[in-house]
């Protein structure tokens, strides 16, 4: 019987994290190699963040194809660094079940989804160090603290990943798995925008309380929805629903949300060991889309009003919420084809992004005394109502 856990491939599964790593950083170097250190820091970041949405999205393609379970251990597969090194033994397993969750192809899938995070970690462990030691020599704008922050949430990631092979696809580990991956590139795009401002000279923009609390609340509600559509997929409850706007020919069907919420249970089976109603199935697909409606005038709305204030994040909102509406509607209506499904991942992930991107760029307006002028900051001005 294969152990769940097994170390002894864990100093070739690193050397491999730093092979992947190798690449991307020989070219930022290569590109800026007459760039001050804090430019290629900020370099370094942006690419961090491109990779770390490349993660996320072929997590949510490992996941999609069934390949989460492709390598029925951690890290390695089968104690080896590689499916090659554990060909025999994917091959029984496949022999015996040449549907299952074991495959050849799952197998790979599974291993170059932890190589990638793998690499994305040593950049991540890259960034920190960096930080740190060039603070010592000159200031810069982003503490070392946020770096040292987001490798603290790397490390508790590939905790999160490990669990969901040994655990056997937990829905709430899985979920959680999918949430650590958006809060990491929440992180980035912090770092990346301190030292897009520093290099500009671009203070942060006064926002209206009422605009700048639009803005967080948007933000709150599209984390819900993310942690909501998370639990559909990792309960397979897309399908539940196959009829848009209706759902099994009716405005509610019948549905059991008691079960359908109960977060701390095997895939497939309730906290008793039974299995888990179609009607418990339905009550989560349905929760996301009633939901959904909401976040999407929240987001339309956000975006008209932050158009003159933020023109690139509220374009950004606008088109973004037509994306997931379209992909949404696609994975209902297609039977939640594989293009559908990675596209709406990619939209939730984007708006995380564009989202910590309008945060960071804005703060709330302090009050002046009446009949007293604004004083321009940077070329910017105040919305217009």
């Amino acid at each position: 019987m294969t152990a769940l856990v097994d170390f002894s491939p864990v100093a070739r599964m690193m050397l491999m994290g730093v092979v992947v790593a190798l690449g991307p950083m020989a070219w930022l170097w290569l590109r800026n190699r007459r760039a001050a250190p804090a430019q290629r820091l900020s370099q370094l970041t942006l690419l961090t963040l491109f990779l770390t949405f490349d993660l996320v999205l072929f997590g949510a393609f490992t996941r999609l194809t069934d390949s989460g379970l492709g390598c029925p251990d951690w890290p390695g597969c089968y104690a080896s660094a590689s499916p090659a090194g554990a060909h025999a033994e994917i091959s029984a397993a496949q022999a015996q079940m040449p549907t299952g969750p074991v495959t050849h192809t799952k197998a790979w899938i599974e291993m170059v989804h932890r190589y990638l995070a793998t690499g994305v970690g040593v950049l991540i462990i890259t960034l920190a160090a960096g930080t740190w030691l060039l603070r010592r020599r000159q200031a810069l704008p982003v503490s070392p603290w946020w770096p040292t922050a987001t490798l603290v949430w790397v490390c508790l990631q590939g905790a999160f990943g490990a669990l969901t092979v040994t655990m056997k696809l937990f829905p709430a580990i899985v979920t959680l798995h999918l949430l650590g991956g958006l809060v990491l590139l929440a992180l980035l795009c912090r770092q990346a925008v301190a030292y897009r401002q520093a290099h500009t000279g671009t203070p942060r923009l006064p926002l209206s309380t009422g605009r700048y609390g639009l803005l967080v609340l948007a933000f709150a509600a599209v984390w819900v929805q993310v942690a909501l559509g998370g639990w559909v997929s990792t309960n397979y409850a897309v399908l539940a629903c196959q009829q848009f706007p209706a759902c099994q020919g009716s405005w509610w069907p019948a549905m059991d949300f008691r079960q359908g919420f109960e977060l701390w249970r095997p895939l497939g089976l309730t906290g008793t060991g039974e299995h888990v109603s179609f009607a418990a199935l339905t009550a989560i697909h349905y929760a996301h889309r009633l939901a959904a409606y909401a976040v999407l005038l929240l987001l339309v709305v956000a975006a008209w009003r932050l158009r003159h204030a933020l023109p690139a994040q509220a374009r950004g909102l606008g088109l973004l919420a037509a994306w997931q509406l379209a992909s949404g509607l696609s994975n209902v209506v297609l039977g939640w084809p594989l293009v559908a499904a990675l596209a709406h991942t990619g939209g939730a992930a984007a708006l995380v992004v564009v989202l910590t991107w309008a945060l960071c760029e804005s703060r709330v307006a302090s009050a002046l005394p009446a009949g007293r002028p604004r004083p321009p900051l940077g070329g910017h001005q105040e919305a217009r109502p």
